[in-house]
């Protein structure tokens, strides 16, 4: 590719980016106010239709919260958050009833998988070992992938989930 081809293309990619960026992408007012007021903080936000799932902190503690979008009201995770577990990463299934999550623990770092409907946490054993970092929940709730650190390297499992 010559020079004048690559600022072409450069030039391009400026006035698409320009158009995306004057385009007025707002956050939705009622339902951002309602996580606002239920969190000092928040990160790592999963999206379903109805759920959106994330890491909330308010007074130093984080903990998981899932929010039902059509309310924008937080929704009773019982046995999920314990005062002793750092939260690391989380994801929702479409309908809202499972939840995976990466935490430490006791200096352990460990996948979950959390059964809103029953309230069951269960912890989910990496086979081979490693350190599980980030995961991503399909909308079934079936399929999970995990980033996963083993002997310096990270690989991505994919788990089917009974």
């Amino acid at each position: 590719m010559t020079r004048p081809d690559r600022v072409i293309i450069a030039l391009l990619a400026s006035l698409s980016l320009a158009s995306c960026s004057g385009s007025g992408l707002r956050p939705q007012t009622a339902i951002s106010s309602a996580l606002q007021r239920s969190a000092d903080s928040r990160r790592w936000p999963d999206l379903s239709d109805r759920w959106m799932v994330s890491i909330a902190s308010r007074n130093g503690r984080e903990r998981i919260e899932l929010v039902d979008l059509s309310s924008g009201s937080p929704v009773p995770l019982p046995g999920l958050n314990q005062a002793d577990a750092q939260p690391v990463s989380v994801s929702v299934n479409a309908d809202g009833d499972r939840i995976a999550l990466v935490r430490q623990r006791n200096g352990q770092t460990e996948l979950n998988l959390y059964r809103r409907n029953v309230g069951l946490l269960q912890r989910l054993p990496l086979e081979p070992a490693g350190v599980p970092r980030n995961v991503s929940l399909d909308g079934s709730g079936r399929l999970l992938a995990v980033q996963v650190s083993r002997r310096g390297q990270w690989d991505v499992d994919l788990i089917r989930l009974p």
